[in-house]
């Protein structure tokens, strides 16, 4: 019987992904100066106002305060009418010396025996219903809102959106579990006030439908471009208004929205917050890894759609286990079991393992907190930082090695395909 599945995106403006942006700026803001630097900041915005706190153990000193407004700047919240506007809020740091209890359990007298920076059950998946082996709802509610910001910018087409927004779609599927059409696109987006509430919602839902809409089904291939139909129901600002937004309309926390930065919904969650941890803290690199493993696994055939447990105790640097599930899909004649134990031949998974392999000490984390985590096109970028005393560097980094491509061949041989 058919049925349907549903996954929600939030925009970079959404109170919780500026508390993300903040979180990982800093961290990358440390890494660039300090590469063995550890790191966990949480970020609130509220009203007017941001609290930093958090743990760090660097041998720099950073101008938080600058790096933040710096963030939501580049978000777009520079008008004062916003109530939360880049050179004017409040920035309180209560940052503060890493335990040494926690860092005793990390640091070892050689950086191959660093231990779990905690314990924890990370998770990564992958399926072959997309191009980048994503789920397809979440796919296209994240394009919803990418393009939307993209219109933002440009303020040509449509001039009165604000920073923040919410999407949501709604697929059906077949017994075969294939997408056969779009069934619902929810759009809410933070607006200026120009006329009455039914004139602006009626423009909103115009704008959304014949420009938005288009610009996303025109980046897709013919077979998903066919899921667009005279039959979606549309569901844009149901409220009627949304005028009041960002932090002045909903209080921000870093780490909230941590299913909208992994699979929407598929798959499954250890529970971990990425944003604002450095790679030491295993729920964000081991995530990571096990997306790395999932995709590669499925690029090569093993498997339709693949899911990767694993696990760790604090201070310890191996992990627990790990766990693969197929759900039925394998191409492979193995058990779930036995490709569990491949993987843990061909990936090494300590934590010193999984920041080499992934590059994971470099300043590559701003581009990861709003749009998602995973499912990103990696490439190679320079990033410019500079110090509290003035002082400029300019690194090149690879964003997004955990969707590299680079262990097909690898395995293909040790499955035999």
């Amino acid at each position: 019987m058919a049925y349907l599945f549903t996954s929600e995106s939030v925009s970079e403006g959404h109170p919780d992904k500026i508390a993300d942006q903040i979180s990982d700026a800093l961290i990358d803001n440390f890494l660039a100066w300090d590469e063995d630097a550890r790191v966990a900041i949480e970020t609130l915005v509220t009203t007017g106002q941001v609290v930093l706190a958090g743990e760090v153990k660097s041998n720099i000193y950073l101008d938080v305060q600058k790096i933040t407004r710096q963030v939501i700047e580049r978000i777009g919240y520079t008008k004062s009418e916003y109530m939360f506007e880049a050179n004017s809020c409040g920035v309180l740091s209560a940052i503060h010396e890493q335990s040494a209890d926690i860092n005793q359990g990390v640091d070892r007298k050689t950086k191959q025996e660093q231990g779990a920076g905690d314990q924890g059950i990370m998770f990564g998946y992958a399926s072959n219903e997309t191009e980048n082996y994503m789920p397809l709802a979440l796919d296209l509610s994240h394009r919803l809102l990418y393009e939307l910001a993209a219109l933002r910018r440009e303020n040509k087409e449509i001039t009165y959106l604000r920073p923040d927004a919410k999407s949501q779609v709604t697929l059906e599927y077949d017994d075969n579990h294939k997408p056969v059409r779009i069934d619902t696109i929810v759009i809410s987006t933070q607006h200026d006030d120009f006329g009455s509430e039914a004139d602006m919602q009626t423009k909103i839902k115009a704008d959304i439908i014949n420009i938005l809409v288009p610009r996303v089904k025109a980046q897709l291939k013919p077979e998903l471009q066919a899921l667009f139909n005279d039959q979606i129901k549309y569901h844009i600002n149901p409220t009627g208004k949304f005028v009041i937004g960002g932090p002045h309309g909903d209080t921000g926390l870093t780490g909230r929205k941590i299913i909208v930065d992994t699979y929407g919904g598929k798959g499954a969650h250890g529970g971990g917050a990425f944003s604002g941890k450095d790679p030491s803290k295993v729920d964000r690199s081991a995530a990571y890894a096990t997306r790395h493993i999932a995709k590669n696994l499925v690029a090569a055939g093993v498997a339709d759609e693949l899911l990767v447990q694993i696990s760790y105790a604090i201070g310890v640097k191996d992990p627990m286990g790990i766990y693969v599930n197929t759900f039925g899909t394998s191409k492979v004649n193995k058990t779930d079991g036995e490709i569990a134990a491949i993987i843990t031949e061909l990936f090494d998974m300590t934590p010193y393992g999984i920041e080499t392999r992934l590059g994971l000490r470099k300043p590559i984390y701003s581009e990861t907190a709003a749009y998602g985590h995973m499912g990103r096109t990696p490439k190679t970028v320079s990033k410019t930082f500079e110090s509290s005393n003035g002082d400029s560097k300019t690194v090149e980094v690879e964003l997004f090695t955990w969707e590299k491509l680079d262990y097909v061949d690898q395995i293909k041989v040790a499955f035999g395909i």
